[in-house]
C-alpha cells in the first residue's frame, strides 16, 4: 500500500495586510519542508498529520512526503506559494499511490480563487480520477461544495481550542484505509446555513457550540464515521464564508442527510447567542483594575494573529501604559525592527523605542500608529521552542529573534514571526512567568485557554484595534452570500435546507 501524505494549512482574512509569500510557509527555512524533513518533523505530534504517519505505520504502507507548509493566517496566500506547495502534491498524487490523505485547513483563500482548498482537490482528481482522498479540516472552515465534490472523506475539529487535531486526523483517515481493504463505504452529506458566528462566541468549551460538538461526538459513538459543524471563518470576504455541517456515514446517505441537517438546525435555532456583545475599552480595563485575583487576563481580541491580525497594535498595551496597571507581561508585539534595535543595544540596555504600529490596515480606513516605549532590554531569544500541549503537543514552534522589553511595570514581549500564545512553550522560550503576574494582556481570542486558561483567575476582553474586529460594521462585506444572519438580522432558512 502506498499512502500520499501532505500538509497545505492557512487561514486567510482578506481584510488583512500581513502578506503571505511561501517563506511563511516555511518558517525561517528556503521552502517548507518535504520528504523525510516531514517525518521527522511531526512524527509523535498532536496533529492530523502526526496521526496519519501512525496510521500508514500501522498498516505498514509505503509513505510520500511531497510538502508540509503550515502558515499563521494572514492576508491572501500569494499564487506562487500556493501553485509551489499544490504543483508538489498534485504531481506526486499523478505518479501513483492508493490513497491520499491532506491535513488541510479549510480556510485558504490564494490569489485568484475563493477556495484554494477546492481547487487542490479539482486538481488531484484531474490526474486520479478514483483515488481516495482523506482530509483533516480546521473546525473554521468555509465549505465550498468542491471540497466535498472532490474528497472522499471530510473531517473537521470539534474543539475550539483545536485540541483534537490528532483525533481528527484518526477520524479522517480510517475511513479512507476500511475502504481500501473493502470493509468501508464513506458517504458524505454537506450543507449550510446563513450566518456567521463571531469567533469570541464559538469556543466550544461554552455554550451554544458545546452543544452541538457533543452532539456530533454522540452520532459517531453511534457508528457515525464522522460529524463535523465548522463555525466556519468570518474573517473572509468570500461567497461560503460561515457555518455549515459535513457527515461521513458508511454508505447510509439518509442517515448522512439526517444527521447533518441536526447539527445545522442546533446551530441555526442558538445563532443568536454565536453574537459577541462589544463594551467600550476604558470600561474593560477599569473592571480589569478592580479585580483582586490574579492573573488577570486581559485579551486583545482584535490583533489576534492566529485570525489573520498585524500583531503590532499598540491600543490596548497602550491603554494599559496609560492606565498605570503594573506586576504586567504582554504577550506580543510583533516587530522585528524593534528586535534589532534591542539586539544591537545588548541585553540589560535601557531603550527608547517606537514599538509596533508597522502595519497600515486600508480594509479598515486605519493608519499605522506606532508608541514610542521606554524599558530595559531584559531577554534576547531565538525564539524556537517547542509546544508543550494539549494543543499541537511536540509541534515546533518559532517566534523568530525575540526579546523583552520591562518597562519597570510592563514585561513585553516583542517577536519576528508571529505566533498566538497559546502555549506555555512560547513564554518558557522568552522565559516570562504568566502566573507570577497581575496581569497578563494576550494577543488571542480563544486558543490561549488551550495552554493558559486553567491559570486564569479572571479575564477581561478588551475591545482594542485590528482587522480581527468583532464589530462586522467596521468590515466591508461585499461577496459574502446575502442575506446571513446577523449582517442581516431578519435573515432566513428554510427547514431542513441541505444548502
Amino acid at each position: 500500500m502506498r499512502l500520499l501524505i501532505a500538509q497545505m494549512k492557512h487561514e486567510t482574512n482578506t481584510f488583512s495586510p500581513v502578506p503571505t509569500p511561501l517563506a511563511r510557509f516555511a518558517h525561517g527555512r528556503p521552502r517548507p519542508l518535504e520528504g523525510e524533513e516531514v517525518r521527522e518533523a511531526f512524527k509523535g505530534t498532536g496533529t492530523a498529520i502526526g496521526a496519519f504517519l501512525d496510521l500508514a505505520e500501522r498498516a505498514r504502507a509505503e509513505v510520500v512526503l511531497p510538502v508540509a507548509g503550515n502558515a499563521p493566517p494572514s492576508g491572501p496566500v500569494e499564487r506562487a506559494a500556493y501553485e509551489y506547495m499544490a504543483g508538489r502534491i498534485v504531481a506526486a498524487a499523478a505518479r501513483g499511490c492508493d490513497a491520499i490523505l491532506l491535513d488541510l485547513h479549510g480556510a485558504m483563500v490564494p490569489e485568484g480563487y475563493d477556495d484554494g482548498e477546492g481547487e487542490l482537490l479539482r486538481r488531484i482528481r484531474e490526474v486520479a480520477p478514483k483515488l481516495p482522498v482523506g482530509v483533516a479540516l480546521d473546525m473554521h472552515t468555509n465549505l465550498f461544495p468542491a471540497m466535498a465534490e472532490h474528497a472522499t472523506v471530510l473531517a473537521g475539529y470539534q474543539t475550539y481550542p483545536h485540541v483534537d487535531m490528532y483525533e481528527t486526523g484518526l477520524r479522517a483517515g480510517r475511513p479512507v484505509l476500511a475502504m481500501l481493504s473493502g470493509k468501508g463505504r464513506p458517504t458524505m452529506a454537506i450543507g449550510h446555513r446563513p450566518m456567521l458566528p463571531h469567533v469570541m462566541r464559538q469556543a466550544s468549551l461554552d455554550s451554544p457550540n458545546r452543544e452541538i460538538q457533543e452532539r456530533a461526538r454522540c452520532m459517531e459513538n453511534d457508528g457515525t464515521l464522522a460529524a463535523t459543524f465548522f463555525v466556519g471563518f468570518p474573517h473572509a470576504d468570500i461567497p461560503y464564508a460561515g457555518a455549515s455541517a459535513v457527515v461521513v456515514t458508511d454508505g447510509d446517505a439518509a442517515r448522512a442527510r439526517r444527521e447533518c441537517n441536526e447539527l445545522l438546525d442546533m446551530a441555526w435555532q442558538e445563532r443568536r447567542k454565536f453574537v459577541y456583545a462589544l463594551e467600550p475599552l476604558g470600561v474593560s480595563l477599569r473592571r480589569a483594575a478592580e479585580i483582586a485575583a490574579r492573573p488577570v487576563v486581559l485579551l486583545d481580541h482584535y490583533d489576534n494573529c492566529a485570525s489573520g491580525g498585524t500583531m503590532d497594535t499598540m491600543t490596548v498595551l497602550g491603554a494599559m501604559l496609560d492606565a498605570g496597571l503594573e506586576d504586567a507581561a504582554a504577550f506580543a508585539i510583533f516587530d522585528p525592527q524593534a528586535v534589532q534595535q534591542m539586539q544591537a543595544a545588548g541585553a540589560g540596555a535601557n531603550v527608547t523605542l517606537s514599538l509596533g504600529g508597522r502595519l497600515a490596515m486600508p480594509a479598515l480606513g486605519l493608519k499605522a500608529v506606532p508608541r514610542t516605549v521606554s524599558g530595559k532590554v531584559k531577554r534576547l531569544v531565538d525564539g524556537r521552542y517547542r509546544n508543550e500541549g494539549p494543543m499541537a503537543k511536540g509541534e515546533p514552534g518559532d517566534m523568530g529573534a525575540s526579546a523583552v522589553l520591562d518597562t519597570g511595570k510592563v514585561e513585553i514581549a516583542v517577536i519576528s514571526r508571529h505566533v498566538e500564545p497559546y502555549d506555555m512553550g512560547c513564554f518558557r522560550a522568552l522565559g516570562l512567568e504568566p502566573e507570577r503576574k497581575r496581569y497578563l494582556m494576550l494577543k488571542s481570542r480563544v486558543h490561549w485557554r488551550a495552554g493558559l486558561g486553567l491559570l486564569a483567575q479572571a479575564v477581561v476582553e478588551c475591545a482594542g484595534t485590528g482587522v480581527c474586529t468583532s464589530d462586522y460594521s467596521q468590515l466591508n462585506f461585499s461577496r459574502v452570500r446575502r442575506p446571513v444572519f446577523p449582517l442581516d438580522p431578519d435573515a432566513s432558512v428554510a427547514p431542513r435546507s441541505s444548502s
